[in-house]
């Protein structure tokens, strides 16, 4: 077994003097699913696009099961499911023409094609250029899932989907990934990644700014503590609590508190007054993005 999927080493693109990717070093595990975190522009597609070998890098290398990506990689891509973030398509033919075009580059009839067909609700027998946005990305998903790969490499899976389809499709991905899948799932829509994620990169810039595990990430992100009292609020509770970033009043007997570290602390200050009621809500892996990106009025590249 490889002892990596996905391996990027200082993986480099410039679109002659535009920044695309710059530097980006990274790994993923067999069997993990990892998420890839930015938004538009910061450089998610340009690295899928080196690590399938679309693109050739300025400078670094990329690595699949442990092999260097070359443009010739037809055997490396046989192993690899993909769901681009722009599909294209044959227009003129149906969706069953391009299942069975898919079919006969890789040497053999996708073996989940009917089940995942029926599951996604998608007739295959209409032409492309007929398909709504949902039902060229249900296509789409289908040739990419239908030859049950090692790798799957998803950027912007349910793009056009509406919610029911969204939970067919995240119900199909953690079934493929809970029998030895690897999924490498690029988004801007964090409750996603937040759902189905063991691993996750943020990129900004065309640069990876964080690497952690999502459970790491949402413990090291801020708390809201919203606190009911029984008795109207001393303006000392105000001020003083450790950890806090802010803290407000709200209506007479009640805070709300933002706390970055010392959560130990914070409660204990908190207490100090009878309690009627108290909630502590983490944050999303959303608000975790915003400390990220919260000064950045705009991304170049792609």
């Amino acid at each position: 077994m490889s002892d990596t999927v996905i391996r990027c080493d200082e993986l480099t693109k410039y679109y002659g003097k535009n920044r695309g990717i710059e530097n980006l070093t990274f790994e993923v595990r067999p069997g993990q699913v990892y998420g890839f975190l930015g938004p538009n522009g910061a450089g998610k597609t340009t690295t899928i696009r080196c690590l399938l070998s679309m693109l050739r890098p300025t400078s670094g290398k990329a690595y699949l099961f442990d092999r260097e990506v070359s443009v010739d990689g037809q055997e490396l891509r046989h192993r690899i499911g993909y769901v681009a973030g722009d599909v294209a398509l044959f227009e003129k033919q149906t969706g069953q023409w391009m299942i069975d075009y898919v079919s006969g580059i890789r040497g053999r009839p996708g073996p989940s094609t009917k089940e995942l067909c029926e599951r996604l609700q998608f007739d295959p027998s209409r032409k492309v250029r007929e398909l709504s946005k949902g039902n060229k990305q249900k296509l789409a998903l289908v040739i990419a899932l239908m030859h049950d790969a090692e790798l799957l490499i998803m950027d912007e899976p349910t793009s056009g989907l509406d919610p029911l389809n969204q939970q067919v499709v995240f119900d199909i991905l953690e079934e493929r990934t809970s029998v030895g899948a690897t999924l490498f799932l690029s988004s801007h829509i964090l409750s996603e990644v937040e759902r189905v994620c063991e691993r996750v990169a943020i990129i900004r810039a065309g640069t990876v700014v964080a690497e952690e595990s999502v459970e790491t990430l949402l413990d090291r992100a801020l708390r809201t503590i919203q606190v009911t009292y029984t008795e109207p609020v001393a303006d000392d509770m105000l001020s003083g609590i450790p950890g806090a970033t802010s803290v407000e009043r709200v209506g007479e007997c009640g805070i709300n508190a933002i706390v970055a570290s010392d959560i130990d602390g914070a409660l204990r200050r908190i207490m100090q007054r009878p309690i009627k009621d108290i909630e502590i809500e983490h944050a999303t892996l959303e608000e975790i993005f915003l400390e990220y990106y919260g000064h950045i009025d705009g991304e170049e590249g792609q």
